[in-house]
């Protein structure tokens, strides 16, 4: 399937050159790294392709992810997925993703239908940090609650995951749809010395972040009158331009980018618009009938790039 990158900006062009290289090679198995390789003993699955909501939540789950929280809140919880590490190797450690599920910031949406989606990442040698929320319908949910929290998260996973075999030098922030905005938000905020976490704890730079098909400017989002960009609304509280203000701080176009910031996008998603990722400015990997489930589905096209998309950014 082809693969594009569209509107690189002059900041980004000197990272995606080795980047791009990188992932050409992967995606030609030139080259990969092991650690991400499905078992050969494994039949490879059957690749599907603009999959439902509905398929998501129908994934078989071992329900192995370990539960900690990060604040005092129910909600404030994530769920930490760990590959396996075998007895001859008990001082290795491994990359970590920190991962924000989406669904419209709506609490209808939780983190059990991204369940499938870490398991399978973990399986393939990365953790999972996978993170839940206040969300929209949820006291103290919305902006700016729901950000504040995914902050942090963040900054949970920065100091508090070291008794597990995790590498915090190789940490990668990614999100879907919703998820992805606050990922690009919070990754841009990693950057920044005056932002802070859980209890004014200061953010550690991450290494890069992902946004699959995510929502980058939220005044655009939400001139619509589909169900999910009605949610947007109801995540700033109100109209645009009313409140102009809020919604350039909750932009991440409009609020400084992490340098290693990587979009992927369907050309077949129907629920969020192309024109988030091609308007963005950003780095951009458009899968031409990928759809918007089909990435956080491990069986799809779509996943395995995102793995290999991974993998890059990781190994560079």
């Amino acid at each position: 399937m082809p693969i594009t990158f569209k509107h690189l900006t002059a900041k980004h062009s000197a990272l995606l050159s080795p980047l791009t290289v990188l992932l050409s090679c992967l995606l030609l198995s030139a080259c990969v790294n092991h650690t991400a390789q499905r078992p050969e003993t494994q039949p490879e699955p059957q690749s599907l392709s603009q999959v439902s909501y509905n398929s998501i939540l129908a994934l078989p789950v071992a329900g192995n992810g370990k539960t900690l929280a990060y604040g005092e809140n129910p909600l404030q919880f994530g769920q930490l997925y760990l590959p396996d590490i075998t007895a001859n190797s008990p001082s290795q450690k491994v990359p970590l993703l920190i991962f924000i599920h989406g669904g419209c910031w709506l609490n209808a949406f939780d983190i059990q239908h991204t369940q499938a989606f870490s398991e399978a990442v973990a399986a393939a040698g990365v953790a999972v940090w996978s993170i839940e929320y206040r969300r929209v319908g949820d006291e103290g949910g919305g902006w700016p609650g729901s950000y504040h929290d995914v902050l942090a998260a963040v900054a949970h996973a920065q100091t508090a995951l070291h008794p597990y075999p995790i590498d915090v030098n190789q940490v990668v922030l990614a999100g879907h749809s919703a998820g992805g905005h606050l990922a690009l938000l919070a990754a841009g905020a990693s950057v920044q010395s005056s932002n802070t976490g859980a209890h004014g704890t200061a953010l550690k730079p991450i290494k890069a972040v992902i946004g699959l098909a995510a929502i980058t400017d939220l005044p655009s989002y939400q001139s619509d009158a589909t169900g999910c960009q009605r949610a947007a609304r109801q995540f700033i509280g109100g109209n645009y331009p009313d409140l102009a203000e809020q919604y350039q701080a909750a932009s991440p176009t409009q609020q400084p980018a992490h340098p290693a910031t990587f979009l992927l996008h369907g050309g077949a998603d129907s629920i969020v618009p192309l024109s988030q990722a091609t308007d963005s400015g950003l780095p951009l990997y458009l899968l031409d009938n990928a759809g918007h489930f089909d990435w956080i589905h491990p069986q799809t096209d779509a996943f395995q790039y995102f793995l290999l998309t991974l993998q890059a950014l990781i190994a560079k």
